[in-house]
Formats: C-alpha cells, sequence, structure tokens
C-alpha cells in the first residue's frame, strides 16, 4: 500500500526558533512556531495538522459509507477541534471533536448518525487516533 511522507525543518531553540512543515507531494507547506504551537502565533502546529488529517479522513470515509448504503452526498465539511492540554506525562492530546455537517439527498437523520458513527469509528485516523485520545462526534445534515 502507499507510504506518505511529509517533513519538518527546526531551526533554533523551542521558545525563539521557528520551522516549516512540508508534504510530500508539495500540497502544503507551512511555517511553525513555538507562538503558533502554544499561543496565538501566526503560522500553522502539529495539532492542526493532525485536525486536518482527522477531517479529511472522515469526511471521505463517511462519503463511502453513505455511498455503500446507498446515497450519494453532495458534501460532507467536517471540522476537527483538537484539544492540546498539560498532563502529568506532559503536553498531550486529549480529546478531539469532530463537528460534521452532511448534505445528503434522501437520507434520514437516523441513518445519517449511523453512518457518523461508523465513519468516526472506522475511518483509519480515527483507529490511529482513538486509542491515545477522546473522540466525540456531532453529525447534523444541512
Amino acid at each position: 500500500m502507499a507510504i506518505r511522507t511529509a517533513s519538518a525543518l527546526w531551526q533554533g531553540n523551542l521558545t525563539e526558533g521557528s520551522g516549516t512543515v512540508r508534504t510530500g507531494k508539495g500540497g502544503y507547506e507551512g511555517n511553525y512556531s513555538f507562538k503558533s504551537r502554544f499561543e496565538e502565533g501566526e503560522g500553522t502546529n502539529p495539532e492542526e495538522l493532525i485536525g486536518a488529517a482527522h477531517a479529511g479522513c472522515f469526511s471521505m470515509f463517511l462519503s463511502k459509507v453513505l455511498a455503500d448504503a446507498g446515497y450519494t452526498p453532495d458534501s460532507v465539511n467536517t471540522t476537527a477541534n483538537v484539544h492540546l492540554e498539560k498532563t502529568d506525562a506532559g503536553m498531550t492530546v486529549t480529546r478531539i471533536d469532530l463537528e460534521t455537517v452532511g448534505e445528503v439527498p434522501g437520507i434520514d437523520e437516523a441513518e445519517f448518525q449511523k453512518s457518523a458513527e461508523n465513519a468516526k469509528a472506522n475511518c483509519p485516523i480515527s483507529r490511529l487516533l482513538a486509542p491515545g485520545a477522546e473522540i466525540n462526534l456531532s453529525a447534523r445534515l444541512a
């Protein structure tokens, strides 16, 4: 199966240094720093990138689950809120809250919720993150 690659360059010390993250195929490149990670500085951070990966994976997987059930979504729009907190073990991603809105012709609310829960449990990024972080889901139809 595919191997996906990303890289990061960090220069300087923890609080005054800065870096750049890049995806292997050139789809994304962004700056990051102590301030963008632990304060409100400009740039990205590893937690946002995890959130983007999780939101993207979940949306794609939910689209597949819906298609397998006979529904073709017009759109699945997901936001992942990644919680980085100080714990006894140090800074830790403790929780990810997925918020998704689907535009799915012909589906009822119960079927959509069932499909969304399936995607939450089974998308590859959820399966990766679930052993260490709580994953919550809020799903609704547009």
